[in-house]
């Protein structure tokens, strides 16, 4: 977290004291070898001080620098405003992040509820900002004493508790400049951004990897290959950036979203006793939302040449859709048919993660069996308790601090 010159002091300083306490310890032992030759020991004095004086001077000097040395090493967490901490990966992240040990600030506007992070609420390192990412009063203040940001904060195709179709635009792409450069202006030193893998558009080709031209299809790609370009563009010296591009992420969390293909077949299966599949044979990248997270993890603890300027596919498994109703079927256990309705969408995205293993050694560990039978467990255990098709509205256009 700290540049080389703030490291290169710090080792100095380190270096002054560590002399220091050379040169008190060399004086005390001399002192010591004229008693000791003239048998003194416990009980007698040198110079005033008594045998045991001298032994605690020795001792209190080793303790106090090792001490010094602990707290002026190059500090390993790091201070990080997550942007839409509260919402489907970010309620999933920040606790990881605490347990970890680095700092958090959560700025979002909590359509989720404000109790989503309720299982990290008594942590000292733990600062909410309810606050609109549009909004540069609630930016400023939640990036304050930050020095690394994980951007997540967006309004998905589907996800959004509010009809206005200008949002996404608005939040997804008119923010987003604004917000860059407010990371900047506040020293943030490490800025990690959450694009898609549905930049690349439909592709023929046996795998999409990162060198894979962007021709985005959508409107909400189209604002996440945009938003790439802006960070290339504010990169510079010390503002290190990151760029990932997650497949769809799936399995539970605190701030659940169902709209996703595999949460939404489970949900479908446990709530409804039926899977229902368009097409069938499209081919979709997935990974486990414990994965994604552990990709955040993974990243702040790299160095900053590893992967400034940099962009990386995060996925697991490339499934069709049948296959993924399959899993489906398997993990709820009752065995609910599957039901294929035709479609003419059929394209369908076979993303390559290997440059993550190759360059970051960073390899999912979870499958997609896993997650969709931790979510169907978790719907019946009765922790996901509002239904996808009826959200809560909320007001979007009004900031809160």
């Amino acid at each position: 977290g700290r540049t080389a010159d703030e490291r290169a002091k710090i080792m100095k300083r380190q270096m002054t004291v560590f002399l220091l306490c050379i040169a008190v310890f060399w004086g005390v032992l001399m002192s010591m070898s004229p008693a000791s030759a003239h048998g003194v020991g416990p009980g007698t004095q040198v110079a005033g001080v008594s045998w045991e004086g001298l032994l605690l001077i020795v001792i209190m000097n080793a303790v106090l620098f090792t001490l010094f040395l602990v707290f002026t090493q190059v500090k390993k967490g790091w201070t990080v405003l997550v942007t839409g901490g509260g919402g489907y990966v970010g309620s999933a992240l920040v606790p990881k992040l605490l347990k970890r040990g680095h700092r958090v600030t959560v700025l979002d506007i909590y359509l989720r509820g404000d109790d989503v992070l309720e299982s990290v609420h008594g942590y000292a390192k733990l600062r909410e900002v309810k606050g609109d990412i549009r909004d540069p009063r609630a930016v400023e203040y939640a990036l304050k004493r930050c020095d690394a940001v994980i951007h997540l904060a967006n309004i998905s195709p589907g996800s959004s508790y509010d009809p206005d179709p200008r949002l996404g635009k608005l939040v997804n792409y008119d923010a987003f400049r604004p917000f860059v450069r407010a990371a900047k202006k506040a020293g943030i030193k490490r800025f990690i951004y959450a694009s898609s893998f549905s930049v690349y558009g439909a592709k023929d080709k046996p795998e999409i990897t990162e060198e894979s031209p962007l021709e985005p299809l959508t409107e909400y790609s189209r604002h996440k290959a945009l938003c790439e370009q802006i960070l290339e563009e504010e990169r510079e010296p010390g503002f290190i950036t990151c760029t990932v591009r997650p497949a769809i992420v799936c399995g539970y969390a605190p701030g659940q979203r169902l709209d996703l293909i595999a949460n939404s077949l489970t949900h479908d299966a446990v709530d409804k006793g039926r899977i229902k599949v368009s097409g069938g044979s499209q081919k979709r990248p997935h990974i486990h939302i414990d994965d994604m997270t552990g990709l955040y993890l993974h990243l702040l603890d790299q160095t900053d040449a590893r992967i400034d300027g940099k962009a990386f596919n995060a996925g697991s498994e490339n499934l069709t859709l049948l296959e993924l109703a399959v899993i489906v079927q398997s993990a709820v256990g009752d065995g609910p048919p599957i039901k294929i309705e035709p479609t003419d969408d059929l394209d369908s995205y076979n993303v390559s993660s290997d440059r993550l293993r190759r360059e970051l050694e960073f390899k999912p560990s979870h499958t997609i069996e896993e997650a969709v039978s931790n979510l169907a467990a978790a719907f019946r255990e009765g922790k996901i308790l509002e239904p996808v098709e009826n959200p809560k509205p909320v007001n979007t256009e009004t900031a809160h601090q």
